[in-house]
């Protein structure tokens, strides 16, 4: 019995269209590519429900006659491919014809379009890959194209889709890519009818400033260098702005938005000694490469690529990054040249002798006269013997228990600090190593997860307001974290599309520590590890205190040393740090005997 069956239509379109649409963005994607491909100068994006109700895109391109809107719609149906030769010689976004055949597998999809010459225009409307109707209306030269309820007929992918603002942020960043390869167009974004983005025709310096807000201006160092293999140009971001996050870092191939760990290596290393090791620095690079040279085919959304002669490609942009954080006295170097405005000579002609200061005393000033000498000094001490001047918060540290016996027995803690990252103490067993940094980060992790569970969170004032700069996606970001940032202790005195006021912080955090908080917020919510609910109360307490705490090379003294090791062993689970490392570790009296 012959069991293989060719695939319904519909059935292969919506198996396609896996590989395709993804999510909201991968349609943004898609329709704003067409409409580049179509010659379009302005383009618009109207998004609602972050993509799961509406995707529009509509441009002033040149438009399809009523043939090709139909035919558009077919599986593998392009107009940039007629032979196998030209799968190599590609200088258009979309090639495949697989787009709206996809598209219109999983969504309704409602297409307008007129070409310049034609006196009326085309309107089609599919829904899961079934031609609805197809009818002439007048309408301007371009394409207006409408998906409308992603997923609806697959419920199973639409229950895949995150939180409106993880969505929304995916299509803001697909739109940044688009936007930065195409300076000269100008887009329009709205979400809910809210302008997001209104980017004018500009150049790339101006079209990078207002995505990214205007103090990335003064950041930005040019590139330019040309070989026969490669030219290399656009902006890197200077060394001592970059960031914990990959955020601002762009490569684009024949101006195609591509992902390569390989180049950004490349990169990486032309800062090295530059930047520590847990930064990454910005840059938008432009990769011009003969396009026989490479194979874009190699994944459904092309932002992988393979190319031909990948370490000659890594080597010219090592040393073109290299040469230009040199060439613009970004990179350190020794200056040997020596100032002689500064050279002093060892003798003057008509050297004045030198004079000593004059130091004036008022020899008739008594500081015990008058009220103070009749002050009863001695009895601002009284009752001191009986004053307990222990932390209540770490009356129990004796009582920490590990292998059913005491690790201090409530002996007097002695702390000896070991390059300013272990604090070492002695125990009834032996020594106690413990890592400074992470022993402080469960200490403040426990107090700030119980203050938030309890909504009993301080806020302390600051006396001069912080203005923080930020990308606008960064703001709607923060701004669905408002609720549960202010629930934590901040406060904050005006939200702008592109910065926002902080005018008070919780109680043990730092003004110099908002803004790698902020960063980590952020961070953690584009990553989608930070949802609400209890994780995302347990995630900000994370950050808090990675935050607060002390850091690796902090010199501690004395007292504060014995005071973080009495405050780890108060606490309910002293042994590891909120990432779940050990905070520390023991080496008994055997142990020892057994190394000597």
């Amino acid at each position: 019995m012959d069991i293989i069956q060719l695939l319904p239509e519909h059935v292969a379109n919506q198996i396609a269209a896996g590989e395709v649409v993804q999510r909201p963005a991968s349609v943004v994607k898609e329709l704003l590519e067409n409409a580049i491909d179509a010659g379009a100068d302005t383009i618009k994006l109207l998004v609602k429900d972050a993509g799961r109700t509406l995707v529009q895109v509509i441009d002033n391109g040149k438009g399809m006659s009523m043939t090709d809107a139909r035919m558009s719609f077919e599986r593998h149906a392009t107009s940039k491919i007629r032979k196998t030769e030209d799968l190599f010689q590609l200088h258009t976004k979309g090639f495949r014809g697989e787009a709206l055949a996809s598209i219109s597998a999983v969504a309704q999809v409602e297409m307008k379009t007129k070409q310049k010459e034609d006196e009326v225009g085309t309107k089609i409307v599919i829904e899961g890959s079934k031609v609805l109707s197809q009818e002439p209306i007048t309408h301007p030269t371009g394409t207006s194209i409408s998906v409308k309820n992603l997923f609806y007929n697959i419920p199973a992918r639409r229950n895949f889709l995150k939180s409106d603002a993880i969505e929304i942020r995916h299509i803001m960043d697909e739109l940044q890519r688009i936007a930065l390869s195409n300076p000269e167009i100008t887009f329009f974004m709205y979400h809910n009818e809210n302008e997001i983005y209104h980017l004018t025709s500009s150049n790339l310096r101006k079209r990078i400033v207002a995505i990214f807000g205007t103090k990335i201006n003064e950041k930005l160092v040019p590139i330019e260098e040309q070989t026969d293999l490669l030219k290399v140009s656009g902006y890197i971001v200077k060394p001592e702005f970059a960031k914990k996050k990959r955020g601002e870092q762009f490569f684009f191939v024949n101006n195609r938005f591509i992902r390569s760990n390989y180049f950004n290596h490349a990169v990486k290393m032309a800062y090295q000694g530059l930047v520590n090791e847990e930064q990454h620095p910005g840059f938008f690079l432009f990769l011009e490469v003969p396009p026989q040279s490479l194979d874009i085919n190699i994944h459904p959304t092309k932002t992988e690529i393979k190319f031909d002669n990948e370490s000659d490609l890594y080597a010219i942009l090592y040393a073109t990054v290299k040469h230009s954080l040199g060439q613009y006295n970004v990179a350190p170097a020794l200056d040997f040249n020596r100032d002689s405005a500064l050279d002093l000579p060892y003798q003057y002609k008509d050297k004045l002798p030198s004079k000593e200061p004059e130091i004036k005393v008022d020899r008739s000033f008594n500081p015990f006269q008058t009220e103070a000498k009749n002050r009863d000094w001695e009895a601002l001490y009284t009752g001191i013997n009986e004053m307990n001047f222990e932390n209540p918060e770490i009356q129990n540290a004796g009582t920490f228990q590990s292998e059913d016996t005491y690790l201090f027995e409530h002996q007097e803690i002695k702390t000896q600090q070991i390059h300013n990252k272990y604090i070492v103490s002695t125990i009834k067993s032996g020594m106690v190593f413990i890592h400074q940094s992470r022993a402080h980060q469960r200490i403040l992790f426990e107090r700030f997860l119980e203050k938030l569970q309890n909504g009993n969170v301080h806020s302390q004032q600051l006396l001069f307001p912080v203005q923080m700069q930020f990308e606008k996606s960064e703001i709607l970001t923060i701004k669905t974290m408002i609720e549960d940032l202010m629930a934590s202790g901040f406060t904050f005195e005006s939200i702008k599309e592109d910065y926002l006021i902080i005018n008070g912080v919780p109680v043990e955090i730092e003004e110099t520590q908002l803004q790698s908080i902020f960063d980590e917020l952020i961070n953690a919510h584009q990553e989608e590890t930070l949802q609400s609910g209890f994780d995302y109360t347990v995630h900000l307490a994370k950050i808090l205190a990675k935050s607060a705490a002390v850091k690796v090379g902090q010199n501690l003294q004395e007292r504060e040393q014995e005071e973080l090791v009495n405050n780890l062993f108060s606490c309910k689970e002293p042994t590891l740090s909120p990432d779940g490392k050990p905070c520390f570790t023991t080496l008994t009296i055997e142990e020892l005997d057994r190394r000597l």
